[in-house]
C-alpha cells in the first residue's frame, strides 16, 4: 500500500513539471507572437499620430475591410473573446488556429485608422490560440481548461508585461467569483516566460511614481469607500453600456456592412470633433497625462468611455482593458481635487479600479496596481477594488463570462 501511495504522488508530481514545462514552452511562443503584434501596434500609432487625423478618413472603409475579412476567411473566428469563453464552457470544441492572426490584423487596421479600443483582447486571444492548438498534444486531466488558462496568462502578461495581474486575471475571468488553481503550475511559467521574453524584445509593463501617501486612518478610509463607489460605478456602466448599445446598434441594422460603415462615419466625426484625435487609439496619452502633470481635461474620461464603446459596438476590432485604465486615470485625476487628494495618487487608483469593475475580478485589478504603482500601496489598492467590485453587480465586458458570487 505504501509503494502504491508513493507511486501515486511521483505521477502527481510528474504530471504538475509537465505542466510547467508545457507552460514555459507556451509562454515563449505566446511571448514572441505578442512581439509581433505589439511592435507592429506601436509603429501604426506612431505612424497615426504623425498623420494626424488625416486617417479618419478611411476609418469607414476600414470597418468594410474588416467585415470583407471575417465573412470571407475568418468566419467564427469573428466571436473573438466569445469563441474563448464559448470553449471553457463547453459550448465549443474549437479555436480555429487563424483566430489569432484574424484578430492581430483587424485590430491593426483599426488602430491605423484612428477607432478608439483597446489590444489586451487580441493578445488573449494570442495565447488562448496558441494554447488550444498546443493542448491537443496532451490529454491530462482538466488539460483543456489548464492550456487555455495558461495562455490567456501569458498573452496577458507579454503584452503589459505584468506577470502577476496575468496570472490572477486568467485565473478569475473566466467564472466570475473563483479561480482555476488546477491551472496555476501551467500558467505561473507560461505567464512568468512570456514577461522576460516579450521584454527582451523590448515590450516592457509601464511604471509611474505616485510619491508619498498618508497612512490609512479612517478619514482616508472612508474617501477610498466613496472613490471605490465611483470608480465601481464608471466601470459597471461602461460594461453595461457596451453590451446594451451593441445589442441595439445589431438590432438596428442588421447588414454587418452597413453598420459598420455608418458608425464608422459617425465615430470618425466624433474623433475629430471633440479633440481632434486626442481620443483615438488605446489611450496612452491620456494614462501618460495623467501621471506626468500635462493637462487632463474634466471631459476626457467621458469622451473616451463614449468613444470606445461607439468604436467596439460598430464592429471594429482590439479591446477594452488599456481604454480602460485611460478611462480610469483620467477621471481620478478629475476628481481628486474633491477629495483633497494627490491626482496622481487617485489616478492610479480609477486606473485599477475602473478595470476590475468592467471586467469583473477583484485580484487581477490589485495586482496591476502594485505592479505599475509599486507593491507598498496595496491596502489602498485592496479597499477601492474591493468597494468599486462588490459595487459591480455583476456586469462586466465579456458577455458569456459566468459569475459565481455568494
Amino acid at each position: 500500500m505504501y509503494k502504491e501511495k508513493l507511486r501515486e504522488s511521483f505521477k502527481v508530481y510528474d504530471e504538475i513539471v509537465l505542466k510547467c514545462f508545457c507552460g514555459i514552452f507556451i509562454g515563449a511562443i505566446v511571448a514572441i507572437c505578442e512581439v509581433v503584434f505589439g511592435k507592429g501596434l506601436e509603429w501604426i500609432l506612431n505612424f497615426r499620430e504623425h498623420m494626424g487625423c488625416v486617417m479618419l478618413v478611411g476609418l469607414p472603409f476600414a470597418g468594410l475591410a474588416i467585415v470583407f475579412l471575417f465573412d470571407h476567411w475568418g468566419r467564427i473566428s469573428r466571436k473573438g473573446m466569445g469563441l474563448v469563453f464559448e470553449v471553457d464552457q463547453g459550448k465549443s470544441d474549437w479555436i480555429p488556429l487563424r483566430m489569432a492572426p484574424f484578430m492581430v490584423v483587424s485590430t491593426w487596421i483599426t488602430h491605423f485608422f484612428g477607432g478608439s479600443a483597446g489590444r489586451e483582447g487580441v493578445a488573449m486571444q494570442i495565447g488562448a490560440t496558441v494554447s488550444h492548438y498546443f493542448g491537443k498534444y496532451f490529454r491530462f486531466k482538466n488539460s483543456g481548461v489548464i492550456f487555455m488558462v495558461a495562455g490567456m496568462a501569458a498573452g496577458f502578461a507579454g503584452l503589459f508585461g505584468t506577470p502577476i495581474t496575468a496570472i490572477f486575471f486568467a485565473l478569475e475571468v473566466l467564472v466570475a467569483g473563483t479561480l482555476k488553481y488546477r491551472a496555476m503550475s501551467c500558467a505561473i511559467p507560461a505567464s512568468f516566460t512570456a514577461a522576460y521574453v516579450s521584454g527582451l524584445f523590448g515590450l516592457h509593463k509601464s511604471t509611474f511614481k505616485i510619491g508619498n501617501v498618508a497612512e490609512l486612518n479612517m478619514e482616508l478610509s472612508i474617501k477610498l469607500l466613496v472613490l471605490g463607489i465611483l470608480f465601481g460605478m464608471v466601470g459597471g456602466l461602461f460594461a453595461y453600456f457596451l453590451k446594451h448599445t451593441k445589442a441595439f446598434v445589431t438590432n438596428k441594422i442588421t447588414n454587418p456592412y452597413k453598420r459598420i460603415f455608418m458608425m464608422g462615419i459617425i465615430v470618425a466625426i466624433l474623433l475629430f470633433v471633440f479633440g481632434k484625435c486626442r481620443y483615438s487609439g488605446v489611450g496612452e496619452n491620456l494614462i501618460v497625462g495623467s501621471f506626468t502633470s500635462e493637462k487632463i481635461y474634466s471631459y476626457d474620461w467621458i469622451l473616451k468611455f463614449i468613444l470606445t464603446i461607439l468604436t467596439l459596438s460598430a464592429g471594429f476590432q482590439g479591446g477594452e482593458v488599456t481604454p480602460l485604465f485611460a478611462i480610469g486615470s483620467s477621471l481620478g485625476v478629475i476628481i481628486a481635487p474633491v477629495f483633497g487628494l494627490n491626482p496622481l495618487f487617485v489616478a492610479s487608483l480609477g486606473y485599477c479600479s475602473v478595470f476590475g469593475a468592467a471586467t469583473n475580478t477583484f485580484l487581477a485589478p490589485i495586482a496591476i496596481g502594485m505592479e505599475v504603482f509599486g507593491y507598498q500601496y496595496f491596502p489602498f489598492f485592496f479597499v477601492v477594488c474591493a468597494i468599486s467590485y462588490i459595487v459591480n453587480q455583476n456586469e462586466s465586458i465579456y458577455a458569456l463570462q459566468r459569475q459565481v458570487r455568494e
